[in-house]
C-alpha cells in the first residue's frame, strides 16, 4: 500500500511535467505550421492526452472486464467537461470561438447522445445492464470519428493565423526543439498515468470497490490527469483554443475512436454503467455549450459551478458503493 502511494505521488509529478512540455511543444508548431491552435487542441494534443484511456480501455475488454473500459470513458468525459474545464476557467476565464460553439461542441453532444443510443439494446429497457456494444456499434462509432477527422483537417486547410487572434504570444522554438517536447511530453504523461492508474486501482480493489466505480472515478481520474495538467497549463499561459480543443477533442476521441476501437476488437457487456452515468455525461456537455453562448467566453464563476457538478456527481456515486 505504501509504494502504491509512492507510485501515485510520482505518476502525478510525471502527468504535470509532461503536460508543461506538450503544451509548450504543440503551441510552437502550431505557430510555425500556420494552423490555428484549435486544430492542435483538436488533434495532437488530445489525441496524446487521450492515449492512456486507450490503453486502459482496450486492455480492460481483452482482461473481461468491460465496466472499466467504458466507465473509463464515461467518467473521463463528465471530468473532462466538468472538472477540467471548471478549473481551467478558475484560473484563468477561457475564451472560445464562435466555430467552436457552432460545430465542435455540437458535434460532441452528438457523439454523446450516439454512444447512449448504442448502449441501449432495448428502447422498452431504461437500463443499460446485460446491454452489448457489439462490433457493429465500434465500427459506427469509428466512422463517426472519421468524419470528425475530416471536418478537422478541413477547418486546418482554411484557418491560418487569422484563427489564432485571441492566442498569447508564444516563444519561437526551434522546430526540433518543439518535437521533442511534443516527444517527451507524451512520453510523460502516458508513463505517470499508467503509475497512477495501476497504483490507484490496486488501492481501490484492495478496499473492495467495484468495477464500474473504479471505472468511473479512480481510473477515469488517472487517465484523464493528462487533459487536466494539459489545459490547466494551457489556460494560465493564455492558450484558451489549446485548453477548450483538448477537452473537446478528447472527448470525441474517447467515444468514438477509443470505444469504437475496443468494440471493435472485442465486444463489451455492460455491468455497473446506469443511466443516470450517462446521463451526466450528456448534461455536462450540454451545460459548457450553454455556458459558452455568454460573451463567447467561460467566466470564473461557470468555471466554478461546472467544478461543483463534478464534486455533486462524485459524492453521488460514493453514496452508491454502500448500495
Amino acid at each position: 500500500m505504501f509504494l502504491d502511494c509512492l507510485l501515485i505521488i510520482l505518476g502525478v509529478v510525471m502527468v504535470l511535467r509532461g503536460a508543461d512540455r506538450l503544451t509548450e511543444g504543440a503551441a510552437a508548431i502550431a505557430r510555425r505550421m500556420n494552423v490555428s491552435e484549435i486544430v492542435i487542441g483538436l488533434t495532437i494534443v488530445a489525441a496524446g492526452t487521450s492515449a492512456p484511456e486507450l490503453f486502459v480501455s482496450v486492455v480492460s475488454a481483452l482482461n473481461d472486464t468491460p465496466d472499466l473500459a467504458v466507465g473509463n470513458v464515461v467518467g473521463s468525459n463528465i471530468m473532462n467537461t466538468l472538472l477540467i474545464v471548471g478549473v481551467s476557467a478558475m484560473v484563468a476565464p477561457i475564451v472560445i470561438r464562435r466555430s467552436t460553439v457552432r460545430k465542435d461542441m455540437p458535434f460532441t453532444i452528438i457523439a454523446t447522445l450516439l454512444l447512449t443510443v448504442l448502449c441501449l439494446d432495448s428502447f422498452g429497457k431504461l437500463s443499460l445492464a446485460g446491454n452489448i456494444i457489439s462490433r457493429v456499434d465500434g465500427v459506427l462509432m469509428l466512422l463517426g470519428f472519421a468524419l470528425f477527422m475530416a471536418y478537422t483537417f478541413s477547418m486546418a486547410r482554411k484557418g491560418g493565423v487569422e484563427a489564432r487572434g485571441d492566442d498569447a504570444p508564444a516563444e519561437q522554438l526551434p522546430v526540433w526543439k518543439a518535437a521533442g517536447f511534443v516527444l517527451l511530453g507524451l512520453a510523460f504523461l502516458i508513463v505517470g498515468s499508467n503509475l497512477f492508474v495501476d497504483s490507484a486501482t490496486a488501492v481501490a480493489e484492495g478496499l473492495g470497490v467495484s468495477q464500474s466505480i473504479i471505472g468511473l472515478t479512480i481510473v477515469a481520474g488517472g487517465t484523464s490527469l493528462p487533459e487536466l495538467a494539459t489545459s490547466v497549463v494551457a489556460a494560465k499561459k493564455g492558450q484558451s483554443a489549446i485548453a477548450i480543443g483538448n477537452v473537446i477533442g478528447s472527448n470525441v476521441f474517447n467515444i468514438l475512436l477509443i470505444l469504437g476501437l475496443t468494440a471493435t476488437i472485442c465486444p463489451m457487456q455492460i455491468g455497473g454503467i446506469t443511466l443516470t452515468d450517462m446521463a451526466a455525461m450528456l448534461f455536462s456537455v450540454i451545460v459548457l455549450w450553454l455556458f459558452s453562448f455568454t460573451k463567447l467566453k467561460v467566466e470564473r464563476w461557470e468555471g466554478a459551478v461546472l467544478t461543483l457538478g463534478y464534486v455533486a456527481y462524485t459524492a453521488w456515486l460514493l453514496s452508491q458503493i454502500g448500495g
